[in-house]
């Protein structure tokens, strides 16, 4: 292949990438709601995304829009009779980005409880309601999203016979979630293009699980909270790098490409000083020492892309925090924190095994047959999407 020819697939791949981020670029969508239950009925409060309830009205109207649309979206019901709402909703103080609201709910003498949840079904595909029972003996949190938006109760707060597990909720959110996550997707499609055995892409798939089950854990116990914009823009930084070490591993002669992407870091990392960017210099600095390194180990070894669970590793601990803000603003108990985590990773780990299952030999066919179209063209459409995801979420 020509290099006029692999500046054209460079060029349609980007093309192609940016197209595709416009729906691609984007947060889950969730809520979290948290009942409150006595011998008369039931205290709530909801919290929702700010951009979630401008979905509803614009500027201020996005407020007062949700006051009453969350009392018609999420109800509970007594004996299958709806309970009425007895303190009408208002706002409260919230986290930047967060719209919190309380009412309170008026319900008969029952032996059963239905909390179900409408929320944002329409304007927000995929999104995700995180409810908790926090006055029970054991407090207790169900996801309510999809088909599963109904969670029965018994009078006292606990869990109706037959209800599934908490932790079974949690291992089916990071299934969902890893499927729906498509920059993850997109790091790990750039990751296995240097192909392998069916075993060494489950090892890169592995090395990821590992490094994102470190920093997940961080973040919900609340040990280390970074910036969240900042963990979004180096998650797209993730995909470019990794694309263009693709490239390079195929064709190591190819020796602009390290000193371009160390020169471009340090270019950035100057921005950063200057107070451009919502990524610190220090990480800037951080990175392109990590990626001397790499290159320079890379350069004795006779097979580079063995390694590639090691960079899965590593960038799978900035997407750990990426993760995380699923997780985090549920404001899980206590005495569930274990169990969610993992739940979670363990439904993240089989989501990406299934994917690679189904991806792998359609992979191998297209490696073996046009090697180098395929990590030119594969790496160029990851490279558009990482540098888009990283411009548009650093410097929004």
């Amino acid at each position: 292949m020509t290099p006029g020819h692999r500046t054209a697939n460079a060029l349609l791949g980007a093309l192609i990438g940016l197209w595709a981020a416009s729906g691609a670029a984007h947060e889950r969508s969730a809520s979290y709601s948290s009942w409150k239950f006595d011998g008369q009925g039931a205290a709530v409060t909801l919290i929702v995304a700010q951009q979630d309830a401008e979905s509803l009205g614009s500027g201020a109207g996005a407020a007062d829009s949700l006051l009453a649309y969350a009392t018609s979206r999420l109800r509970l019901s007594a004996d299958g009779q709806p309970c009425t709402v007895a303190d009408a909703p208002r706002r409260q103080q919230a986290p930047a980005g967060r719209l919190r609201i309380v009412w309170r709910l008026a319900c008969p003498t029952a032996q059963s409880l239905r909390i179900e949840s409408d929320l944002f079904d329409d304007p927000a595909a995929g999104h995700l309601h995180f409810a908790t029972v926090d006055d029970a003996a054991a407090p207790l949190q169900r996801v309510l999203a999809g088909t599963e938006r109904q969670w029965p109760l018994s009078r006292q707060g606990v869990a109706a016979a037959g209800a599934p597990s908490s932790g079974r909720d949690f291992v089916a959110l990071g299934f969902e979630h890893i499927l729906t996550g498509y920059d993850h997707l997109v790091f790990l499609f750039a990751l296995l293009l240097c192909g392998g055995s069916f075993g060494g892409l489950v090892r890169v798939v592995t090395g990821f699980t590992v490094g994102h089950s470190i920093t997940l854990a961080l973040a919900v116990l609340n040990l280390v909270r970074p910036q969240a914009a900042a963990v979004e823009a180096l998650i797209g930084l993730s995909i470019a790098l990794v694309a263009v070490e693709n490239v390079w591993l195929h064709q190591p002669s190819q020796r602009h490409l390290p000193v371009s992407t160390w020169t471009g870091l340090s270019a950035l990392g100057l921005m950063a000083l200057f107070g451009l960017g919502k990524i610190a210099a220090l990480c800037w600095g951080g990175l392109l020492l990590f990626l001397v390194c790499q290159h320079r180990l890379q350069q004795g070894r006779s097979d580079p892309a063995a390694a590639r669970w090691g960079v899965a590793l590593l960038f799978g601990l900035i997407h750990g925090f990426g993760f995380a803000s699923v997780l985090v603003e549920s404001e899980l108990p206590a005495s569930r924190l274990v169990q969610a985590l993992i739940g979670f990773n363990v439904g993240v780990e089989l989501g990406q095994i299934a994917l690679l299952a189904l991806a792998w030999p359609a992979l191998r066919w297209a490696l073996e047959r046009r090697r180098a179209a395929t990590v030119h063209w594969g790496s160029a459409f990851c490279l558009s999407l990482g540098v888009f995801w990283l411009v548009s979420r650093n410097y929004a």
